[in-house]
């Protein structure tokens, strides 16, 4: 798939100059996502360099916080990819995909003075446009599946392969670091090594995914103008040069959003079409309507999320645009969309939609939707975080659940728990499950759904982990206490790790990382040497495995087990 694609462009008349004889690095060329704020041109050269990265020509777009970097080779770009996708600058999580190869400049320029000259209405505007000019090179709708799942056009077998590999070189880079950073680990690093492929402990056979398609439970669509020219179109974005900005497609086409969610997407830009509200512009600021969130469940039950600019709309226009939604999606022509829940939410000039404090209003329908995991019931709020694949989510779960080595006397854990599904999950086995999660309305979920369940042995704590933990930890006076954390993409705030590191009763940590490479300073510190600012004996990996939940893209959980290293044992250096 990546070689066809370096191709693509070769096609069209605009990129003829790849074919040629003269050198283009345009052919190897990748967009780099999600680049912090505020950095220069120099600070992602060296960034680069540093990894040994050598990039032929960099563009960089910070006001978008992306660049387009090319190389002089495939092999170099490969490189590239492979080691900054996923990996973590300044608390953001980078992400690369192949990019288009930039049209021929000459070419270009006469193409449009042909279309100035032959008068055509709009030619002065498809001048400055010319950047799409890719777009006719593939249907839209495979450029957008190839966007949103790269790893479409590969075999599911190799997919779980590739993400296999991926782990085993964290886990390869893992046991380097330890080394360094934890001298008295040498001996028994170097017998695991041995063992293991150069690994600190043994990988086990990645699990696949229960489904491989239409596996999303939960979608966020963008509102713009479609790459087809329709206005208010509702879908994923296509990436583009031009400032970052980028016209969006129907996900009509994906693998892995669900027909419930194409519906409701699909009403929903028929309700907007015919209101007399635009489209809200990042460039200008203008407009109104920016994003749908739409949650789907197993037990046939949909949420809808709103997101709306009211600039300086009065009150009253807004309310009469909720009861149009409201009537549009229970009466009209929405309601075969069957969502069961609809929520409006005023999103201004310097919000994001994952913006969590954002109050979001209940137009109509249930206040949640509820899905069935491992035979439990779970109700889940708009805010509210669910893995977003429920059958490979059974997986993750029912291993950690083997992993854990639980009994009667055990209390667990389950740090940043969401709405409390793994140690919901765990409960009947122990003593007791105390959550922590910082978001109130899942906190609210959490306690509704351990009662639901009719559990009585859970507590759930609102707060920061980093906040709430030390606490916690005090205060649990079992000797058998097992900690799961299951953090967001750039893992643990250090004073979590330095809390669990000074709480000794704790021995056994489970480690769920959607991305393992971003959570690799948290695994190195829970591994590293006592010194004045790391108390407490450190950890090490006991054994290691990913479980996909993302089939099609290049991401994978990874689940890891850590056990304390107990010093007063002589076998320690040796012992696995």
């Amino acid at each position: 798939s990546q070689s066809s694609a370096e191709g693509e462009g070769a096609a069209g008349g605009v990129y003829r100059y790849i074919k040629g004889d003269l050198f283009t690095s345009e052919i190897f060329k990748v967009e780099i996502q999600n680049l912090p704020k505020y950095i220069g041109f120099n600070d992602l050269k060296k960034f680069l360099n540093k990894h040994g990265i050598n990039p032929h020509k960099i563009k960089l777009f910070s006001k978008q916080m992306f660049a387009f970097v090319t190389f002089k080779n495939q092999e170099e770009r490969d490189k590239a990819m492979k080691a900054v996708h996923g990996m973590q600058w300044k608390s953001k999580v980078l992400s690369v995909r192949l990019a288009k190869p930039k049209a021929d400049p000459i070419l270009k320029k006469r193409k449009q003075e042909e279309e100035a000259e032959g008068g055509q209405p709009g030619a002065k505007r498809a001048a400055g446009s010319q950047e799409g000019e890719e777009d006719e090179e593939e249907p839209l709708n495979i450029q957008i599946a190839n966007a949103v799942t790269p790893g479409l056009t590969v075999p599911y077998e190799e997919q779980l392969k590739r993400k296999e590999k991926e782990v085993e070189g964290v886990l390869q880079k893992l046991t380097r670091e330890i080394g360094n950073n934890n001298k008295a680990m040498l001996p028994w690093l170097f017998v695991q090594k041995e063992k293991y492929n150069k690994m600190c402990c043994p990988l086990e056979a990645i699990r696949p995914s229960p489904v491989q398609t239409e596996y999303r439970n939960k979608c966020e669509f963008v509102i713009g103008v479609g790459a087809d020219g329709e206005d208010k179109t509702v879908g994923f974005r296509l990436g583009k040069y031009k400032g970052g900005s980028c016209a969006v497609v129907s996900p009509s086409e994906t693998t892995h959003v669900s027909s419930e969610a194409k519906r409701i997407v699909q009403g929903f830009q028929q309700f907007i079409r015919t209101t007399p509200y635009a489209v809200y512009s990042p460039e200008t600021y203008e407009g109104h309507w920016r994003q749908l969130t739409v949650r789907t469940s197993r037990i046939k039950q949909t949420m809808a999320i709103v997101f709306f600019n009211p600039q300086k709309l009065q009150e009253e226009e807004i309310e009469e645009l909720k009861r149009n939604l409201r009537q549009y999606f229970t009466e009209g022509e929405g309601k075969e969309s069957a969502i069961t829940s609809l929520y409006f939410v005023r999103m201004g000039q310097r919000t994001s939609a994952g913006t969590e404090d954002l109050p979001c209003e209940h137009v109509t329908g249930e206040e949640w939707i509820h899905e069935e995991l491992l035979g439990l019931k779970f109700r889940i709020s708009p805010h509210s975080f669910f893995q977003t694949n429920t059958p490979a989510a059974e997986v993750l779960y029912s291993a950690v659940g083997e992993w854990a080595q639980l009994d009667q006397d055990s209390t667990v854990l389950d740090v940043c728990c969401g709405t409390g599904t793994i140690g919901i999950s765990l409960a009947k086995r122990v003593k007791k499950v105390i959550g922590i999660e910082l978001c109130q309305e899942a906190v609210d979920d959490a306690k509704a759904n351990a009662e639901a369940n009719g559990l009585t042995n859970v507590e759930f704590h609102c707060g920061k982990a980093e906040d709430v933990l030390p606490t916690v930890l005090n205060a649990v006076v079992s000797p058998n206490v097992t900690a799961i954390v299951d953090p967001p993409r750039a893992g643990l705030h250090s004073k979590v790790i330095l809390a669990i590191r000074r709480a000794e009763h704790l021995k056994r940590l489970i480690y769920v990382a959607c991305n393992a490479k971003a959570a690799m300073n948290n695994f190195i510190d829970l591994c590293r040497a006592v010194s004045n600012r790391v108390r407490g004996a450190p950890f090490r990996p006991v054994r290691a495995m990913a479980v996909d939940l993302f089939p099609q893209t290049m991401h994978c959980e990874t689940i890891l087990l850590l056990e304390r290293v107990d010093y007063s044992s002589d076998t320690q250096t040796t012992e696995t």
